[in-house]
């Protein structure tokens, strides 16, 4: 199985910011576990003696809010390249959309994002299958938000009456929402909706251009990447 850990960045209303992100990390089920390895050696930087004590989370990292205002700036930011250069576009892949809300009004940017979330991953399961042979079922993990609702509304409608093009076929079930405290893996892909809101709302692109080449590609097209601007 493929599990699709995914985050968004930015608030769906409200004029305060223009894009929305929503972008999740491919991950296959026995790899999660390494990479959850990697994730705690770079938590360790921050609390050597108790590293599950610290949470990768890219604003107040960025930011040197709360407990991260004790570590130098220099060392935050290095921390969050160092994560997102663990996903390597192969054995862990990005899917993610950003759209800037103004351009999509008056659709909700929470479905507008996750039909494009959702189908993407649905096609990587397919060509799987298809071209090499490898027949896998995909489950979507989100960090708990009161976004779950809605979200799990959509799934299911997307899988029996179907969405713009087609139907689900490789979903093993309706996403699960878990406490991004409790898997690092959930704060890898915060890590990444935080890259590409702060390109795109900020034209800050340090971050972006760690994980450009991580976005799901095949046949010399991109497939991970979704954008309405």
């Amino acid at each position: 199985m493929f599990l699709l850990y995914a985050d968004e960045s930015g608030s769906p209303g409200g004029p305060d910011q223009e894009h929305f992100v929503l972008a999740g990390v491919s991950v296959f089920e026995r790899s999660a576990h390494w990479l959850s390895i990697e994730l705690d050696k770079i938590a360790s930087r921050f609390n050597e003696q108790s590293p599950s004590d610290v949470e990768l989370h890219g604003s107040p990292m960025f930011a040197g809010k709360n407990s991260w205002r004790r570590h130098p700036k220099q060392k935050r930011v290095d921390a969050i390249k160092d994560a997102l250069r663990l996903i390597d576009g192969r054995r862990y892949r990005i899917f993610a959309s950003v759209v800037r809300k103004g351009a999509i009004s008056p659709e909700d940017p929470v479905h507008c994002t996750f039909q494009q979330l959702v189908t993407r991953f649905d096609h990587f399961l397919a060509r799987e299958h298809n071209h090499f042979n490898n027949t896998q079922r995909g489950l979507i993990i989100f960090d708990k938000s009161h976004k779950e609702a809605p979200i799990q509304s959509l799934a299911t409608q997307f899988k029996v009456d179907g969405h713009e093009w087609g139907n689900l076929r490789n979903m093993a079930e309706v996403p699960a929402f878990i406490d991004s405290k409790a898997t690092r893996l959930i704060q890898l892909a915060d890590l990444v909706a935080y890259a590409i809101h702060r390109k795109y709302e900020k034209d800050d692109t340090q971050f972006f251009e760690v994980i450009k080449r991580g976005f799901d590609f095949y046949g010399g097209v991109q497939h991970g990447f979704h954008s309405i601007l």
